[in-house]
């Protein structure tokens, strides 16, 4: 299972899929799930304060037997009950149960207050303490980047983004921009084409192997549920864990990518649908289309990430 890790550009290494706990609620559920997934071979747990299940998170990782350096910790500022990024990353930390984690994120650049610099300057100074090891962002775009980048004392580590092929050709030029500077992509929410628009050409494993060659660290979860499935839990994390030895060829690339760019199947009937009532052929006249579908899939679907 060639999940190799990835390294990071200060000198540490990322696991390269993680298991996030996005979308689990609180309670037994989220502990017995992070359990099972540490249990089949999951080494990288991605959680955030607006899951409000970093205490679960950390249950199961103590009951894991792991040492904590056998356990990348992922979790993210979300600015909940507007508290500053020093005493939110406190507050996960002991939610968590631990001293340190492994890579904190600002969960969306709309909560880097009051701007982004002074935010990044937070984060440089808690991980200067050691309350973090590596500090990154989450949903930034280019333009946010820069801002970021033109004070920065320490490039982020990553930027954890909706990627998947029907959102390729959009996030593109983060993707070029963040190998420009050395910055690691995450990707959440790689499977939405099957779990959210089932009907495409592609399947679950193939789409993590796709995500995988785009070099990106992917971030999965329990909730990836592929309607229709009768695979257990674990059958699906053991698929996705089995995913990472797929070798793809330029030509499957390149396929997927172009499968991608059409959009998923209801999007294509949608564009059909204005067309025939007239309401789209003005985007069509002005080549803005696919661009209007896209928006809308991704309106639909930025989210405090995974």
């Amino acid at each position: 299972m060639p999940w190799d890790p990835r390294p990071l550009n200060d000198g540490r290494e990322i696991p390269s899929i993680g298991f996030g706990t996005w979308k689990m609620g609180n309670g037994e559920a989220p502990i017995t799930q992070v359990d099972q997934a540490i249990s089949v071979g999951f080494s990288h747990v991605d959680t955030a304060q607006a899951y409000r299940n970093e205490t679960e998170a950390g249950i199961a990782i103590r009951e894991s037997g792991l040492e904590r350096k056998e356990i990348f910790i992922t979790t993210k500022y979300s600015g909940l009950d507007g508290l500053d990024i020093r005493t939110s990353i406190n507050n996960s930390l002991k939610n968590l149960g631990v001293s340190y984690v492994d890579l904190y994120l600002i969960h969306h650049p709309r909560l880097a207050v009051p701007d982004i610099p002074t935010a990044w300057a937070e984060m440089e100074a808690i991980q200067a303490e050691g309350l973090v090891k590596s500090i990154g962002v989450s949903n930034f775009e280019v333009d946010h980047l820069a801002i970021l980048l033109a004070s920065a004392k320490v490039k982020p580590a990553a930027n954890q983004i909706l990627l998947h092929p029907y959102v390729y050709a959009r996030q593109l030029p983060m993707l070029e921009y963040a190998a420009k500077h050395n910055i690691v992509i995450e990707a959440y929410s790689a499977l939405i084409p099957i779990t959210t628009f089932p009907g495409g050409p592609v399947d679950a494993p193939l789409l993590l192997a796709w995500t995988k060659a785009k070099g990106a660290v992917v971030i999965t979860t329990q909730t990836d549920v592929i309607r229709n499935s009768t695979s257990s839990k674990k059958d699906r994390l053991l698929g996705y864990l089995n995913a990472g030895d797929l070798q793809l060829t330029a030509d499957d690339i390149l396929s997927i990518d172009v499968a991608g760019a059409k959009g998923p199947p209801y999007a294509r009937r949608f564009a059909r649908q204005l067309l025939r009532v007239g309401g789209g052929r003005r985007l069509l006249t002005a080549g803005l289309l696919g661009t209007a579908v896209v928006g809308l899939m991704l309106s639909g679907h930025l989210r405090f990430c995974s």
